[in-house]
């Protein structure tokens, strides 16, 4: 058996200082609470009730799933995530380290029996794209299935585009954020590639992200081979502050795509 790759870990453990600030202008409060978990009502998930946050890092998908009654617990295979996660949540998220690609049937509560027992199941921001060999999206999924509910149990996760990975990873120039500085180190960027940008700045040290760009079309199949169905695949950018939401996803137009599932 091969070694997995490790390089999200330690990129994650390596930000983890500056994350929540890297990341200040990502409101999951919109995303999330106002426009995702509506989206998800149309395919028929509850108001409440059990959530997973798969690759939770420090927590930025909590507050609007608790602020709307749902029990969650979260995790990630980052230290450095979970410990600001857990400063920010104390005890009101269960929280564990786990890897994505090897997940048990997690128990929502401690000592509990686990298995199909979440309603809402989340990958969210990358997690995905940070799954870069072969076999890595059956694995994860594998342990989705493990998880989710088959009485209207929902998994959501989203995957960057084309033109999000040429914006992001592309060799065009840096993109200052504050004191911190990233460089896309891709020369050419087509479907199916793997990526990699560096992260420099304050309170850090200079490090690597590596993503692949994963097509819908594999994306659908590894989703099928585990025994999970894809009900939409919505396409997903911003606007003047908005978050638009489209039924004709676009590579090229779109910065995200969203794959809504089931289990079946």
């Amino acid at each position: 058996m091969t070694r997995k790759d490790v390089s999200a870990e330690a990129a994650y453990d390596n930000c983890s200082p500056i994350y929540d600030e890297w990341n200040e202008e990502n409101d999951y409060e919109l995303w999330l609470g106002e426009i995702l978990l509506p989206e998800l009502s149309k395919f028929g998930l509850p108001r409440s009730g059990w959530a997973l946050d798969v690759g939770c890092g420090t927590g930025r998908a909590f507050e609007p799933l608790l602020d709307r009654g749902w029990k969650v617990v979260g995790c990630d295979v980052s230290s450095g995530m979970l410990r600001t996660a857990q400063e920010k949540f104390d005890s009101r998220v269960r929280l564990l380290k786990l890897d994505a690609r090897s997940l048990p049937a997690i128990a929502p509560e401690p000592g509990g029996i686990g298995g199909e027992t979440f309603q809402l199941v989340l990958l969210l921001n990358d997690v995905i794209n940070y799954l870069v060999e072969d076999g890595d999206l059956e694995e994860v999924f594998s342990g989705v299935r493990k998880n989710l509910s088959r009485q209207n149990g929902l998994v959501v996760f989203d995957s960057n585009t084309l033109r999000q990975f040429q914006d992001e990873y592309g060799a065009s120039g840096p993109m200052a954020r504050g004191d911190w500085v990233w460089q896309g180190l891709a020369e050419n960027v087509v479907a199916g590639g793997t990526y990699e940008a560096s992260l420099s700045g304050p309170g850090i040290d200079a490090h690597r992200h590596r993503q692949r760009h994963w097509p819908s079309s594999e994306v659908e199949a590894a989703m099928e081979v585990v025994g999970l169905s894809l009900l939409a695949v919505i396409g997903q950018r911003e606007s003047e502050g908005q978050v638009l939401l489209s039924d004709a996803p676009d590579e090229l137009h779109d910065a995200k795509f969203l794959f809504i599932g089931s289990a079946f």
